[in-house]
């Protein structure tokens, strides 16, 4: 077992937590949060998507947030482009890194983007060749990589099969993502298994959300595979529109918790990372959906 001494989190929050909040939240407190994230020590943070507002009405507002952020030397800020249209957009708001999506299951491709996995793949190769041209970095998420809520359990031949055509096109990393949350230890590394036969361990993430409560496990089977870098969620935002009960990504607060205390370093301050979870989660009328955020936030009111 070959232990990384270091983690890069990405926080996903502002974007993949936020985009299926059924009320709007404002442009500024969406500011608000990603400050916070960077005052906490996160230096990836995945801000806004450029789809169409028709679709997903609570990123309309991704020019309002991009520019309204005080930017840090050293932060990658990235942005979701699901087609030209939105790279073109997006190009605009000066992105450190875009984001495409492919979906190793072809009914979640279907039902998701209305069309099949290898059309998706062709739609985005312009995406991609542009953005390099651009010196933009290109990552690539690979959804629904153990388990389908069409289709029930993808195989590991489909996620390298996705992984190849992601190669193909030009992406440069891949995230690992267990879109509905029903993957466990091993069925997660038998996906980065097959990952690992078109890009390396430093180009591979891992994005696994909470629903059966097996989030944190799945972090640490990958972790034991030498994987380094993960999406995570603060205060566990998020879900899936087209994935029904399919709940929130990891929440940041409880890997950060976990790597801290097996001495694994991400430079990231918990406390500050408690508190921007505690200030979306206020907004949001709710508690925070983190076990250690909980623990923590109890403990300072004792």
């Amino acid at each position: 077992m070959s232990i990384p001494p270091r983690v890069k989190l990405v926080d996903v929050g502002p974007r993949d937590g936020l985009q299926n909040e059924k009320s709007p939240v404002p442009a500024a407190v969406k500011i608000g949060l990603v400050h916070r994230l960077q005052d906490a020590g996160l230096t990836n943070i995945e801000v806004t998507s450029y789809v169409s507002p028709k679709w997903v009405p609570q990123m309309a507002d991704n020019h309002e947030v991009m520019s309204g952020i005080a930017r840090q030397g050293g932060i990658v800020y990235s942005v979701l482009t699901p087609n030209l249209k939105g790279f073109e957009a997006a190009v605009l708001d000066r992105p450190d890194e875009i984001v495409v999506f492919g979906s190793a299951s072809e009914a979640f491709s279907q039902k998701n983007i209305n069309c099949s996995i290898a059309e998706s793949i062709e739609r985005f190769a312009p995406v991609v060749e542009a953005a390099r041209a651009a010196g933009i970095a290109v990552r690539g998420a690979m959804s629904c990589t153990v388990g389908c809520p069409y289709e029930g359990e993808v195989a590991p031949e489909r996620v390298a099969y996705l992984a190849g055509l992601m190669k193909q096109i030009g992406v440069q990393h891949v995230g690992v993502a267990d879109t509905i949350g029903v993957g466990t230890p091993r069925k997660v590394q038998r996906a980065v298994e097959a990952t690992l036969q078109h890009y390396s361990i430093d180009e591979i993430s891992g994005h696994f959300h909470d629903t059966y409560g097996q989030a944190l496990a799945n972090t640490l089977a990958t972790l034991e595979m030498g994987v380094w870098q993960f999406d995570t969620s603060v205060a566990g935002l998020g879900g899936c529109p087209y994935a029904k009960g399919a709940t929130g990504n990891v929440a940041t607060e409880d890997v950060v918790y976990m790597l801290h205390g097996m001495g694994i370093e991400t430079g990231i301050d918990l406390d500050k990372l408690v508190d921007a979870g505690a200030y979306i989660s206020d907004f949001l009328g709710r508690k925070p959906n983190s076990r250690a955020a909980t623990a923590l936030l109890a403990k300072r009111a004792g």
